[in-house]
């Protein structure tokens, strides 16, 4: 008998194997999204999840790489880091990128773009980073090889990420290239189309997963109906994408990544429906469209119907939508729109959940129901709320002691975590689209609106106190009546953002008791010459010319 021989492999060499295919990666997503993408990853198999702003982290191999890319509903762009480290000034991050070994990564016959977002006071201008660690990688390569590579924005072959904050330093590989949120199914789109990545997080966060019929009542260019669609038959949403930047990697797995392509193991059966409506035949024509280029015209019916005309569905179903909110799109009775939604609701969808994303609270003051959890979520620059409406019969009183809950424990808990709208709250953009919810999510991002509030806070209280000292002194001093008063009003005028401010509030009300036991004591009014008035017209130009962004 032949003797047989196994040869053996340390323990220590199989872990530093293991060790050498794992990587550190970053998914990039949208404000209010985090949550939902780390279950995505954890649900996929990725280890050490970890959220940050607009950003998980996570480690895995090549094939978690690609599914990433290929399988995440509510990923912008999968980066890979290759370095980590320190610098103070771009002439620091230049000799910290020209280290590097660029031929691992780069050719010369290969062209490339650098991508950048910073946060530090030391670095003033992203794109002057961007063009350090262009010139870095170049002149290394030049010096190795003798020739230069070729720079492409618009379609290179290796896109990279350079992130600032502060003086930590984080350079990535971008293995996404194009925008994850570009599917490849979108033919057309309507005025202002929901973003295909938030249209997907909205419905995860409901639950659904294709237990009941989907309806979306103003439905536009049918995006929410694709994406519903995809989660219901758990469709990768990859499969309409022509390319990936990995894809031109050296290191680029052509027999994984079909192997990954190919496999439909994972989807499912889809026995319920989804409907879309609007009242804008040619938005009616877009959806339709776009649902054929999907594939999808047997789970998705889409036709015209104003929502004023929604009646009750004859199986349980849910509603998801985004309404016109005033400011993409220009709406003639904004306000009357959102009564109707409300209508429509209380008496025609009862016994269903109904989640609407909107930007104003004087829109959702119109509905007039009662929402269960109010979600925050960006919608390009605009901060608005994702909020659910139980619709049931009868009173809130009755409904519960017939043991319906209006709100669970984990929605109460969400509730307690999210800020709140703040009534006649100015809204306002605070950074473009394309830095506020793809550039700036990595961890060491710093929330630049977290200063501006606390900056504002400041100056609401210092306002509050010096309201109470100006209506004391009226009360006093019998002067200043009527130049004070339109200075007052002018001053409230100014700053809406602080007409909440409990503080000031009372100051205000300290500067009316005042004037009341002015005229009260029938004492006449003073020289408007005064220098109480000129004094008082001074502090409050100090405020107004405040500059509050």
């Amino acid at each position: 008998m032949q003797e047989i021989k196994i040869k053996t492999v340390p323990l220590q060499h199989i872990f530093c194997i293991i060790m050498e295919q794992t990587f550190e990666m970053i998914a990039k997503t949208f404000m209010g999204l985090e949550p939902v993408l780390a279950k995505e990853l954890t649900q996929l198999g990725a280890n050490d999840v970890q959220i940050g702003r607009r950003m998980v982290s996570f480690t895995g191999n090549k094939e978690m790489m690609y599914r990433a890319n290929f399988q995440l509903h509510t990923a912008i762009r999968i980066l890979k880091p290759i370095s980590h480290f320190k610098a103070r000034s771009a002439d620091d991050v230049y000799e910290a990128v020209k280290k590097m070994d660029w031929t691992e990564y780069l050719g010369t016959d290969k062209t490339f773009a650098v991508d950048s977002v910073v946060f530090s006071e030391d670095f003033r201008h992203s794109k002057f980073v961007a063009y350090k660690v262009k010139d870095a990688i170049v002149d290394q390569l030049r010096e190795k090889t003798g020739k230069r590579p070729n720079i492409s924005v618009a379609n290179p072959d290796i896109r990279l990420n350079i992130h600032i904050a502060e003086d930590d330093c984080t350079l990535s590989l971008d293995s996404s290239g194009e925008s994850l949120h570009r599917r490849g199914y979108r033919q057309e789109s309507v005025e202002a189309p929901l973003n295909e990545v938030l249209a997907a997080g909205m419905i995860m966060m409901t639950g659904w997963q294709g237990d009941t019929d989907f309806i979306d009542p103003m439905c536009g260019s049918g995006t929410l109906l694709i994406e519903a669609a995809l989660i219901a038959r758990n469709m990768a949403p990859g499969l309409f994408r022509k390319e990936y930047a990995f894809e031109k990697w050296a290191d680029f797995d052509r027999e994984l990544f079909d192997d990954i392509y190919n496999d439909e193991s994972q989807e499912r059966e889809f026995n319920h429906h989804i409907y879309g409506y609007d009242i804008d035949i040619k938005a009616v024509n877009t959806a339709r469209l776009n649902v054929r280029a999907a594939g999808l015209t047997n789970d998705i019916t889409v036709n015209e119907q104003d929502f004023k005309d929604f009646t009750q569905p004859q199986v349980k179903s849910i509603i998801v939508t985004n309404p016109p909110y005033g400011e993409r799109i220009s709406t003639p009775d904004l306000l009357g729109t959102y009564k109707m939604i409300g209508e429509r609701l209380k008496h025609q969808f009862l016994g269903g959940d109904a989640w609407v994303l909107s930007y104003r609270e004087e829109c959702f003051e119109q509905i007039g129901l009662k929402p269960s959890i109010k979600i925050p979520l960006y919608n390009g620059s605009l901060e608005c709320e994702f909020r659910k409406y139980q619709i049931f019969d009868g009173k809130l009183r009755d409904f519960r002691s017939e043991g319906g809950i209006v709100k669970t424990d984990e929605e109460k808990k969400q509730m307690a975590e999210k800020h709140r709208f703040k009534k006649e709250r100015e809204f306002k953009k605070r950074i473009s689209e394309e830095e506020e919810n793809e550039g700036q999510d990595i961890r060491s991002f710093k929330f630049l609106s977290l200063e501006r509030m606390a900056e504002r806070e400041a100056r609401a209280k210092a306002r509050g106190a010096w309201g109470k000292e100006q209506g004391t002194k009226r009360s006093k001093e019998q002067d200043g009546y009527r130049d004070n008063k339109k200075g007052d009003r002018d001053f409230r005028k100014g700053d809406k953002d602080f007409r909440g401010d409990r503080d000031f509030k009372k100051g205000v009300r300290d500067f009316k008791k005042g004037i009341r036991d002015f005229k009260k004591e029938g004492h006449e009014r003073f020289d408007r010459s005064g220098k109480d008035r000129r004094d008082f017209g001074k502090k409050n130009r100090r405020f107004e010319n405040d500059d509050d962004d």
